[in-house]
């Protein structure tokens, strides 16, 4: 089933770089952010770019990448986790980041490469569950949540929600057996 995504005409296109990621730590994401900064940023000078990896992910790594002290324009480079193009589709996620951003609902996607995507780091408070208790800060989550609702695809068509196709995706990802005798006992 194709959800029929549409991005607006006039919409920036996003570049495909032909760059690999390490997902090792240290030297090795280090050096393919900074190819990828080479493109994007060409007047950083590598030796002053900081990388700061988030670790709040479960599956993907997210390293927002800055130079010197100032936060004011950070590139987030996202690394994508092992295997979850088995899950998520790619190219339907950059049309959804892309129809998103056209409508205001998403920051600015730069570009993807062989095993991520870059785009822009949004200035904000992440929300934690007293947060979104607040009534004042539901209801606007209620708006850009309605906000989000009302995009429809560009040709007249509606989406329709394919959550029970993901489900199944998923489910079907899940071994129904293990190697490990003893596993297999806890498990199966």
């Amino acid at each position: 089933m194709s959800n029929y995504i549409h991005v607006p005409p006039g919409s920036p296109e996003v570049p495909k770089l032909d760059i690999t990621v390490s997902e090792q730590e240290g030297p090795g994401y280090r050096q393919g952010a900074l190819q990828l900064l080479r493109r994007l940023r060409p007047h950083w000078r590598p030796e002053e770019v900081t990388l700061q990896l988030f670790t709040d992910g479960i599956t993907n790594k997210l390293i927002g990448c800055y130079v010197g002290d100032i936060t004011d324009d950070v590139v987030l480079v996202r690394i994508y986790g092992n295997k979850t193009e088995l899950l998520v589709d790619r190219d339907e996620e950059v049309k959804s980041f892309r129809v998103l951003q056209a409508h205001g609902c998403a920051p600015q996607l730069y570009c993807t490469f062989n095993n991520g995507l870059c785009y822009e780091f949004m200035q904000g408070e992440a929300l934690d569950p007293e947060h979104v208790c607040n009534p004042d800060i539901f209801r606007l989550i209620a708006r850009q949540l309605a906000k989000i609702h009302t995009i429809h695809a560009h040709n007249g068509w509606i989406p329709k929600s394919n959550l029970w196709l993901k489900m199944g995706k998923y489910f079907s990802l899940i071994p129904t057996e293990f190697a490990d005798e003893e596993v297999n006992k806890r498990w199966v």
